[in-house]
């Protein structure tokens, strides 16, 4: 099985403060993999350098086996990005903004299906700023699987889904992987990481804390619960 993702050595620094500090991930083609930390841990500084529209300071980063800096174009039509918020036009359409994405790439997916397969076909004509949370989000990860992409990158893919919708997304991204889809994704919801993930990487403060399957975090921690294993892990825990 190819990489889809190679990252060794890869270090931010911001006004001095190490933000990411000598990250190794390695990721298989066809495999879902989560990034996970508390908030501020470097998992977005992370995948802004490896996508290329931050400069690390050290490092090597291969996305399909291209640098993302100096191969942009090219991965461009293989890499689809899903971001929390866009900057769109007030009173554009669902229609209109999956026509405009579609518009971008050579060989773009039917939209209609997606949005059907997301549960938001009956959306087409209605205005982006008219969507609940929930719908938006589900819109934005369409957008990103559009392009037909070989990588996608999934930033909290379920917030702001109720219980049937989460489970709906699930049940998609498994069969796109199934069809040869690597998906990189962050979250917050650890039965999500659970029922998705392949493999995953802890951060805390930027630096790499564990690597490795959702099991071999709960065995390395004695836990019978994930969430409780990556509170631990994360030096996330709560007060009793």
């Amino acid at each position: 099985m190819s990489e889809a993702i190679f990252v060794e050595g890869l270090t931010k620094t911001y006004a001095g403060k190490t933000v990411v500090d000598h990250l190794d991930l390695s990721v298989k083609s066809g495999t879902v993999f989560g990034l996970l930390g508390a908030n501020g841990a470097g998992k977005s500084t992370t995948i802004e350098c490896m996508l290329g529209t931050k400069q690390a300071d050290s490092g090597t980063v291969r996305l399909l086996g291209k640098d993302p800096k100096k191969k942009r174009r090219t991965l461009f039509q293989r890499i689809g990005v899903q971001f929390q918020e866009g900057d769109y036009q007030k009173e554009i359409k669902v229609s209109e903004l999956c026509e405009e994405t579609a518009s971008l790439y050579r060989s773009p997916a039917d939209w209609r299906k997606l949005c059907e397969q997301f549960g938001i076909g009956d959306k087409a004509n209605t205005p982006v700023k008219g969507l609940s949370g929930g719908e938006r989000q589900r819109l934005f990860i369409v957008l990103a699987l559009i392009g037909q992409p070989e990588l996608v990158f999934l930033d909290e893919l379920t917030t702001g889904l109720d219980a049937k919708a989460r489970r709906g997304v699930w049940k998609t991204l498994e069969q796109l992987k199934e069809q040869g889809l690597t998906i990189f994704l962050t979250s917050h919801f650890m039965d999500e990481v659970e029922a998705l993930c392949d493999e995953i990487c802890i951060l805390k403060k930027g630096t790499p804390v564990f690597r490795g399957t959702v099991e071999q975090a709960k065995t390395q921690c004695g836990c019978e619960r994930f969430e409780d294993a990556y509170l631990q892990l994360s030096d996330e825990e709560v007060d009793a």
